[in-house]
């Protein structure tokens, strides 16, 4: 077994046959945080109140999208952490905490990952070949959100907020999916998660802060400097915001109350963070499942 940072031991990826292992750490499968926190925004989008719904919008529809937004998630966040390993293999070879990732570590050749890449890409286009033609169209236009990301981080200082963009697409195709459209809530929506997205990614970022300091990757980590906390704080303020106003559009204006324990959520962390202590940014960082866990579970009990 081969332990990379972040991995739990007695995660089952670890246990399974070298052969086959560094695939699944190509993509993260270990660290399952990400593809919740890929999923979670598709799954608001389902809930989000609107003032339309497809004809063929059914009670069991948010579960049968939800499974599929789940699929696509887990394939294009591993297809995604791949190409963002290829950019990066060089780099990556340069970072003890990434070091020890299968292509700088030597166990998957170049074109065996492009290889699984091609996979991976697969299933996502399965699941777009399922998608209603409104949101087949919005989500071909992240393409160029992916393709870019993993270069922000050379050329600014504020690569959160690209990738802030980038994960929280699935809102609007989810929105697309229940509606046929989108309209300025889920627009507002989507700004506050991506503000969202900001500010844990930030708090991942304190974890390389000397690392990326030394190779001249920026992070908003080191840009916000000794100011983390605030400006964390600053980011997640904006989300509450603007997911507010967002529900306040919607069909049913008193959803606006189901922000209220997501907003609690993040308060905690802004209380809890401490640039000095990595491993407590770590937590505070897969915590934000939770937090939209909690937006989600409010949403439906406002609109029950």
């Amino acid at each position: 077994m081969t332990k990379i940072a972040d991995s739990q031991n007695t995660h089952w990826v670890n246990k399974t046959p070298e052969t086959i292992q560094p695939y699944l750490q190509l993509s993260r499968l270990d660290r399952p945080v990400g593809y919740w926190l890929l999923t979670l925004p598709g799954w608001i989008g389902l809930v989000v109140p609107s003032w339309i719904c497809r004809p063929d919008w059914q009670i069991w529809s948010p579960f049968y999208w939800g499974a599929l937004i789940f699929i696509g998630a887990v394939a294009m966040r591993g297809a995604g952490c791949t190409y963002n390993d290829i950019v990066d293999r060089g780099l990556d070879a340069k970072v003890e905490r990434t070091e020890a990732r299968p292509l700088p570590s030597g166990r998957i050749t170049l074109l065996q990952a492009w290889m699984w890449l091609g996979a991976q890409l697969a299933v996502g286009f399965t699941i777009w070949v399922a998608l209603p033609w409104g949101a087949k169209l919005i989500a071909l236009a992240s393409i160029p959100l992916v393709a870019a990301y993993p270069f922000m981080k050379r050329i600014t200082w504020w690569p959160q907020v690209w990738l802030g963009l980038t994960f929280n697409w699935a809102v609007l195709v989810a929105y697309a999916i229940k509606t046929g459209g989108l309209d300025p809530a889920i627009g507002l929506i989507y700004v506050g998660l991506a503000a969202w997205t900001v500010g844990f990614d930030t708090i991942y970022a304190l974890q390389d802060i000397e690392d990326d300091a030394v190779i001249g990757i920026r992070s908003t980590a080191r840009r916000f400097g000794g100011r983390v906390r605030l400006g964390v704080g600053i980011c997640y303020a904006l989300s509450v915001t603007f997911i507010t106003g967002g529900l306040l559009l919607s069909q049913t204006p008193v959803a606006a109350f189901a922000v209220l324990p997501f907003a609690a959520h993040l308060s905690w962390q802004i209380v809890r963070l401490r640039p000095d202590a990595p491993d407590r940014a770590l937590s505070l960082f897969k915590s934000n499942g939770w937090a939209a866990a909690f937006l989600i579970a409010a949403l439906v009990l406002t609109q029950l």
